[in-house]
Parts: C-alpha cells; structure tokens; sequence
C-alpha cells in the first residue's frame, strides 16, 4: 500500500469500485506520462449521492459534498488505471461542470469540494489549474461531473 492510499484509509476514505462505462468511452486515457478521466459523478456504491440542480435542489453546501465524491471516485479511477496512487506527480487541470439553477453563480464554491478533496489528500501535487462551468442539464440528473488531467511517473 502507497502513501497516498495510507493516508486515504486514515481519513476513512474509501476508494469504491469502478463502475463499467454507460456509452462507449474508457474511465482513463494515457498519452505518455499524462492521463486524461473521464467525466465521473457523485456515485457511491453505484447510486447517485444527490441528484438536481445546485441553487434550487441543492445548497451550495451540498454541492460541495457531491463534488468532493467525485473527487474520491477519479481517485478510484486512478487506481485502478495506474495501480498505484502515489504514482501522481500532479493534478495538472480540472475541469468541472455544476448541474445549475437559472441565476445560480457559485460554481466555483461547488467544485472547491472536489479540489479542497485533492489538495487534501495530495498536498501540493494536489493543485491544479481548474474550470468550474454551469450546465443546464448533467446525464443522470447529477450535480456536478468532473474530468481530470493528471501527470504521472513511469510504473
């Protein structure tokens, strides 16, 4: 067990299975040493957290919570691609999507879930360059999806 998943179990965050595409795309992509996620939601145990829109449905604090769920599963998704998570050199870019009510513009208070997730647990690997966009409409009715771009060592 690496560093990272040491610290992991320490803070009682458990890494859920990775569950099998919904359309045809793959959970991660490498191009040499970076590695490109796949937009992943707020699943646990492969049922959505929370569903609607942040700004009518859900709080800003919600939002948070839902987003720092998506972070842990494209841990997992890191995981699994990478068999290793202290293989992560850094987070290189986030870009991330809030399921938004009409007017509602604290999107980037949402994601900071998911960043807040990542520094935590990554420390200064952890910080990235990020967008924290609006949609009207996410699949499955989540409020957020989120991908990654991450910088890796050789295995």
């Amino acid at each position: 067990m690496g560093n990272v998943e040491k610290l992991l179990e320490e803070k009682g965050i458990v890494l859920g299975k990775v569950p099998p595409a919904v359309a045809t795309y793959v959970p991660a992509k490498q191009v040499g040493n970076v590695v490109y996620t796949s937009g992943n939601d707020c699943r646990i145990n492969g049922t959505l957290m929370l569903t609607g829109k942040v700004g009518s449905d859900l709080t800003v604090e919600q939002g948070y919570a839902a987003a720092r769920q998506v972070a842990i599963n494209l841990l997992a998704v890191l995981k699994e691609h990478l068999g290793e998570l202290d293989r992560i050199k850094q987070v290189v870019k986030m870009l991330a999507f809030v399921n938004s009510a009409p007017g509602f513009v604290e999107q980037p208070y949402v994601i900071n879930g998911a960043s807040d997730l990542l520094v935590e647990v990554l420390g200064d690997k952890g910080r990235h360059a990020r967008s924290a966009i609006s949609a009207n409409e996410l699949p499955f009715d989540t409020p957020v999806e989120i991908e990654l771009i991450v910088e890796v060592t050789e295995a």
